[in-house]
C-alpha cells in the first residue's frame, strides 16, 4: 500500500520505517516519496517490538491525515453524471474496507458517512481497502444533517439497498446522479432512510436474502458502471428499462 501512499493526493506521508533487509529492494518505491521524507531503518527485531507484533513486510509508515471536504462540499464537487455511496452505521473495519476498495474499483466519486460508521482511514479498514481509503474522498455527515435533503438537493437520486423491496437491481435504469445508500448488517438502513428512498433488492436464490455489505456494494456499483457504459455513446446499447 506504500505505492498507494506515494500517490495520494489526498493524505501524505510523514515518514517510513523500513527493515534493512529490504531497504534496497524497495529503493525504486522510496524514491517516488518526496525526497525530504524521513526514512528509517531497523533491524526485524526492533521493528517486532514497535508494532507489538512479529511483521512480515518489514514495511511502515506514518501518514498524514488531509482535512476532508464537508459533505456539501464533497457533493457540490460531483461530475453531472456521477455515483456516491452513503454509509449508515457500518462499523466494521473489514466491511469498510471492502466497500472503500469497491469505491476505487468502480470510480465512485465520493463516501458519505454518518455518525455511526467506523474510520476509513484506522489500520485495517486501509489494509482491507488495499489503500483504497487512502485514494476516494469521503466526508462525515455533520451531527443532524439530513442525508436524504442534501442528496436531494444536489440532484442525487437515493437508491436503497434492503432484501425488502420489491423492486429489482436488474430492472434499475440507473439516474444521471445515483447515491447508494447501505446500512449495517443485521439492523440496514433506518427506517427514517429507507422511507425517504428507492428501494432496490439484489435477486437471490431460494430462501436466501442477504449478503454481506461490502460484497452488496461491488454487485450494484458493477451493475451502475456497466449500464453506464452502455449509455455511453458507442456503448453498445441501453439496459434493461424499469
Amino acid at each position: 500500500m506504500l505505492n498507494v501512499l506515494a500517490r495520494s493526493r489526498l493524505h501524505r506521508a510523514r515518514a517510513l520505517l523500513i527493515s534493512q533487509a529490504r531497504i534496497e529492494r524497495l529503493s525504486a518505491l522510496i524514491g517516488a516519496f518526496p525526497s525530504d521524507l524521513p526514512v528509517y531503518s531497523a533491524g526485524q527485531g526492533v521493528m517486532d517490538a514497535i508494532v507489538g507484533f512479529p511483521i512480515h513486510r518489514g514495511v511502515l509508515a506514518v501518514g498524514r491525515r488531509a482535512a476532508g471536504p464537508s459533505a456539501e462540499a464533497l457533493l457540490a464537487s460531483s461530475p453531472p453524471r456521477a455515483v456516491v455511496l452513503a454509509l449508515f452505521g457500518v462499523s466494521n473495519h473489514d466491511n469498510m474496507g471492502g466497500i472503500f476498495r469497491n469505491a476505487a474499483a468502480f470510480g465512485v466519486h465520493g463516501v458519505l458517512l454518518d455518525g455511526a460508521c467506523c474510520d476509513p482511514l484506522y489500520r485495517k479498514a486501509i489494509r482491507v481497502s488495499v489503500g483504497a481509503a487512502l485514494t476516494v474522498p469521503f466526508a462525515k455527515l455533520a451531527p443532524g444533517e439530513d442525508a436524504i435533503d442534501l442528496l436531494t438537493r444536489h440532484g442525487f437520486s437515493a437508491l436503497a439497498l434492503t432484501p425488502s423491496a420489491t423492486a429489482s437491481l436488474a430492472q434499475l435504469a440507473p439516474p444521471k446522479r445515483a447515491a447508494v445508500l447501505l446500512g449495517a448488517e443485521g439492523p440496514g438502513l433506518p427506517a427514517a432512510v429507507l422511507g425517504r428512498a428507492r428501494a432496490i433488492a439484489i435477486p437471490m436464490a431460494g430462501a436466501f436474502d442477504s449478503l454481506n455489505v461490502a460484497t452488496t456494494s461491488g454487485i450494484v456499483l458493477h451493475h451502475l458502471a456497466m449500464a453506464r457504459r452502455e449509455d455511453a455513446p458507442g456503448g453498445g446499447g441501453s439496459p434493461d428499462r424499469a
